[in-house]
């Protein structure tokens, strides 16, 4: 079959209410090539990052219960109102983590780096789609090569809920975009038997004891999702089951400098191993706190050898190969807002970002992450109005999503697909935009 016979059906195969609202995409005649060595990689990773969740649950414990040092969970508690810290340390969620883990990746030019993970993630719907799409025979060789198969991603989504014989997919407004994914989502399910998925708003609360509920808005945005406090109640009194669980943590990106703070050091080789650990300092960018506590004179901020924070603002562009962002618990800590790359700004409008961080540090924390600039990729897309194939440089971010099935020590990941975001070359910032190819990987 030719590509352009491929991308026509592609096209043909999106859902009439479409996959995301009001958004667009360049169509890839077929999945992105990852080779068979970054496959097996991300096939096996799944497991460093569901264990390294555990460890930091671990961690954010003992701190709050006084065996760890009080400053992390401090800061994991930074901003965050009583009733929701309470809930966090409470017994019914003691042991709780996300059953969807998908970590953002970037292919850089000296091999791929991890910036964070999501925990309450969009796109589930939209690579179950492509999958299934590109998996057809009307998409040529594509069969044998999608990974995770035509229906990992949708019975790896069904996997994560146990008994439950009805699942409850909440949706706030701030994740409407991502309504339409979650409808197709649970019409895909639905006629397959086992659990029956509803699509519900952010009001809903007619729960009944044995139901499940997939959490999909931010612990940030509780205050517009009247359901919230039903839901968690419910969740901790054991009538229904919550996922991802209220527990903040898990959306701080100040987990990762907590992974590379040297004061850490023997609790993360404790609880991860040698080898998950290894692993995961090789993939995860250096990323710190950026906290405005004084040092003492004599003191620096490792790697970056400064004094004070405000000595951040006078380095030179090209000394700025660095992303401040923040961590968590805003609305500006998702969907690449809050996102500043270093070397890509002005003195002035850098200088405006880290006094920002600074002063919002006690509500709003940010972390600091070296930029390892992604490498040049090759892709193509259809252009329909042209009736041709376009060949594209880019840059690509891969966002692998593990389902987590199971309970306590015996819970496993699976990896059910991996999805590509491929912009223009000229973009420093990978995400999604309607200039973006997206497309499932192969190995």
């Amino acid at each position: 079959m030719s590509l352009s016979n491929a991308a026509t059906f592609i096209r043909r195969q999106l859902p009439t209410n479409g996959l995301f609202a009001g958004l667009e995409w360049k169509i890839s005649p077929e999945p992105f090539a990852l080779g068979e060595p970054m496959a097996a990689e991300l096939d096996s990773f799944g497991r460093v990052l569901l264990q390294f969740y555990r460890a930091a649950n671990l961690l954010y414990r003992k701190s709050a219960e006084g065996k760890q040092p009080e400053w992390i969970a401090r800061w994991l508690d930074q901003g965050k109102p009583a009733d929701l810290i309470e809930r966090q340390r409470s017994a019914a969620f003691k042991s709780d983590v996300p059953r969807v883990i998908r970590p953002d990746i970037l292919l850089t030019e000296t091999g791929y780096a991890i910036t964070e993970l999501d925990s309450v993630p969009g796109g589930i719907g939209l690579t179950a789609w492509l999958n299934q799409t590109y998996a057809q025979p009307e998409v040529a060789g594509a069969a044998s090569r999608v990974i995770g198969g035509a229906d990992g991603m949708i019975q790896g989504f069904a996997s994560i809920f146990g008994p439950a014989k009805e699942v409850h997919l909440v949706v706030s407004e701030e994740a409407a975009t991502y309504r339409p994914e979650m409808a197709w989502l649970a019409e895909q399910l639905n006629p397959r038997g086992g659990a029956k998925f509803h699509v519900q708003s952010g009001g809903f609360t007619d729960f009944q004891p044995g139901d499940a509920v997939y959490r999909f808005f931010e612990l940030f945005d509780l205050a517009n999702v009247p359901a919230a406090e039903t839901i968690f109640a419910r969740a901790s009194a054991k009538e229904i089951r919550v996922t991802p669980p209220p527990k903040p943590l898990f959306e701080e990106k100040m987990l990762f400098a907590l992974l590379w703070n040297r004061n850490l050091q023997h609790f993360w080789r404790q609880e991860l191993g040698e080898a998950f650990l290894a692993r995961l300092k090789k993939a995860v960018p250096y990323t710190w706190l950026v906290d405005p506590a004084p040092l003492p004179p004599h003191a620096a901020i490792p790697e970056l050898n400064l004094t004070d924070w405000q000595q951040l603002k006078a380095m030179s562009q090209k000394e700025r190969d660095l992303i401040l962002k923040v961590s968590g618990f805003s609305e500006n800590a998702w969907g690449a807002r809050g996102v500043f790359l270093g070397s890509d700004l002005s003195q002035a409008d850098w200088s405006a970002a880290v006094d920002a961080a600074l002063t919002n540090f006690p509500a709003s924390p940010s972390v600091l992450q070296r930029f390892h600039k992604p490498a040049q990729v090759e892709a193509k897309w259809f252009d329909f109005t042209k009736n041709e194939v376009v060949p594209m440089k880019g840059r690509v971010r891969l966002c692998p999503y593990y389902f987590v099935s199971g309970e306590g020590d015996a819970a496993r990941p699976q990896l059910g697909g991996v999805l590509a975001t491929i912009v223009p070359a000229d973009k420093k910032i990978v995400h999604g935009m309607t200039d973006a190819v997206l497309a499932p990987c192969s190995p």
